[in-house]
């Protein structure tokens, strides 16, 4: 899967608007970032979650992203010029509610893989789901 350049996020965080094809890119390129992010958002990158981070990108994707991938995504330079949730932030406007639904439910997946919720993973999805804009009814999954 070549989406660890993460091209479509950046041209969107410029301003621009993507085509259907574009907007499924970038639909893979936020899971990944916000998925991989969430591996090294304690201090403790369990293997668990980096091979929850894959399976849950398969499923949704139906792409396969190595490990190494999801590595290079969490510790990507990108989040050196800007944090992730402005990033996130930025692009949600072009997301769907169907989008940020899936993003969250997908997160959750991978803070829950390794049975330990710490607080800083809920202070990373609080600070996720905020930047995505996700509404209650999404986070809750009643959106479809």
């Amino acid at each position: 899967m070549a989406i660890i350049d993460l091209g479509n996020v950046l041209r969107i965080f410029g301003g621009g608007s993507p085509s259907p094809d574009e907007h499924n890119q970038l639909v893979k390129e936020v899971l990944l970032m916000t998925l991989a992010r969430a591996t090294s958002s304690d201090s403790n990158t369990n293997p668990v979650e980096v091979e929850t981070v894959r399976r849950v990108l398969k499923e949704v994707t139906g792409d396969d992203v190595s490990e190494s991938d999801v590595r290079v995504a969490a510790a990507s330079e990108i989040f050196e010029s800007a944090p992730l949730e402005k990033y996130l932030g930025s692009v949600s406007r072009t997301l769907t509610a169907s989008d940020r639904a899936t993003i969250a439910r997908s997160l959750a997946t991978v803070i829950r893989s390794d049975t330990e919720v710490t607080e800083t993973e809920v202070e990373y999805f609080n600070r996720m789901a905020g930047a995505l804009g996700a509404t209650a009814a999404e986070l809750a999954g009643l959106v479809s």
